[in-house]
C-alpha cells in the first residue's frame, strides 16, 4: 500500500482517443519583409555603384581636360619662352621700333654729331661744326604758323633743334626734328606740309658766337626731308645778319648756301632713318 502522500499516476489515454498538438502560428509578413529589405539593399547598392562609375568618369574627364590644359599652357610657354627664328614682319618691327626711339636714346652728340662733312666748291670737302643745341620745344612753338598746325594735328611729340655754320663761318643752318607718333602719322602730315621755302622750323641762335644775328628775317630758304618717324627740317642764311628782303630777286644767293644747308640736314636725317648694323635673327639674340 502507498502512502497517502505519494504523487497521482497518470492514466494513458485510451486507444482511438486523438492526441492534441498545439499549433505554431508562421508570421507570413516576416518572411516578406526580409526579401524586400534585401532586393532594397542590393537596388541601392546598385545606384551606388552606378553614381560612383558616374563620379569616377566625371572626375576623370576633368582630370583629363586639366591635364590637358596644362600640357597645352607648358607647351606654349616653352614656345613663347624658348628662342626661335623671328619672322620677316618681326624684323621689320625690330627696325621700325630702333629707329623710331633713337631721338631720345641716343645721346645729343650723336643725334646732333659735332662735326658734319660736306662737299663746297670744286668738290672740296669740307665740315660743318655744330655751335649749339637747342632745348626740346613744343612742335608749334619752334616752327611757322603754317607748319605748326599741321604738325600739331597729326600728334607731334616734340621738336629737336640744334644750329651749325659752314667751315668759313658764313652760313648759318639751324636743323629741326619733329618727332611723330609713327611713320604713318609722319607720312599723312607730310601731305599736308605747303611748298614754300618761307617757312619751316625757326631758327636758333646763340649769342657770342657766329649764329647770334641768325633769326626769322634773316632764313633765305627753309625746306624739309622725311624719315622713319620724323621730319627734318632746316634753315639756312648768312651769320652777317642781312634779311631776306635785302636780298634782291635778281641777285644770286651764294651757291653754297643751301647745298651746305642740305647736306647737314641730309647726313642728320640719314643717321636718323638708316637701319640698324644687327638686327637679332632670334627671339632671343641670334641663337634660335
Amino acid at each position: 500500500m502507498r502512502g497517502a502522500g505519494a504523487g497521482r499516476v497518470r492514466r494513458a489515454p485510451s486507444p482511438g482517443t486523438a492526441i492534441r498538438r498545439a499549433r505554431v502560428r508562421a508570421w507570413p509578413a516576416g518572411g516578406r519583409d526580409r526579401g524586400s529589405a534585401r532586393r532594397a539593399e542590393v537596388a541601392a547598392l546598385e545606384q551606388g555603384i552606378r553614381f560612383r562609375t558616374i563620379f569616377l568618369i566625371l572626375m576623370g574627364t576633368i582630370l583629363a581636360i586639366a591635364a590637358t590644359d596644362v600640357l597645352t599652357g607648358t607647351v606654349g610657354l616653352v614656345r613663347e619662352t624658348g628662342s626661335r627664328p623671328l619672322t620677316p614682319a618681326e624684323q621689320a618691327r625690330y627696325i621700325q621700333d630702333d629707329i623710331a626711339r633713337r631721338w631720345h636714346a641716343w645721346p645729343a652728340d650723336l643725334v646732333f654729331p659735332v662735326e658734319l662733312q660736306y662737299i663746297g666748291l670744286g668738290r672740296v670737302q669740307q665740315y660743318a661744326r655744330r655751335v649749339g643745341v637747342a632745348p626740346e620745344a613744343p612742335c608749334a612753338a619752334g616752327t611757322d604758323a603754317a607748319v605748326g598746325s599741321v604738325l600739331a594735328e597729326y600728334g607731334c611729340r616734340t621738336l629737336l633743334r640744334a644750329t651749325y655754320v659752314d667751315q668759313t663761318s658764313t652760313f648759318a643752318v639751324t636743323v629741326g626734328i619733329a618727332v611723330l607718333g609713327d611713320e604713318e602719322r609722319r607720312v599723312a602730315a607730310s601731305a599736308q606740309l605747303a611748298v614754300d621755302d618761307r617757312v619751316g622750323v625757326r631758327p636758333v641762335a646763340f649769342p657770342g658766337t657766329a649764329t647770334e644775328l641768325f633769326g626769322a628775317a634773316q632764313r633765305q630758304r627753309n625746306g624739309w626731308v622725311a624719315v622713319g618717324p620724323y621730319i627734318v627740317f632746316s634753315t639756312a642764311g648768312y651769320t652777317d645778319g642781312r634779311t631776306r628782303e635785302s636780298v634782291s630777286p635778281e641777285e644770286i644767293l651764294h651757291s653754297e648756301l643751301w647745298p651746305t644747308a642740305q647736306a647737314i640736314a641730309g647726313r642728320i636725317a640719314r643717321a636718323l632713318g638708316d637701319e640698324p648694323s644687327a638686327v637679332p635673327q632670334c627671339t632671343q639674340g641670334n641663337v634660335c
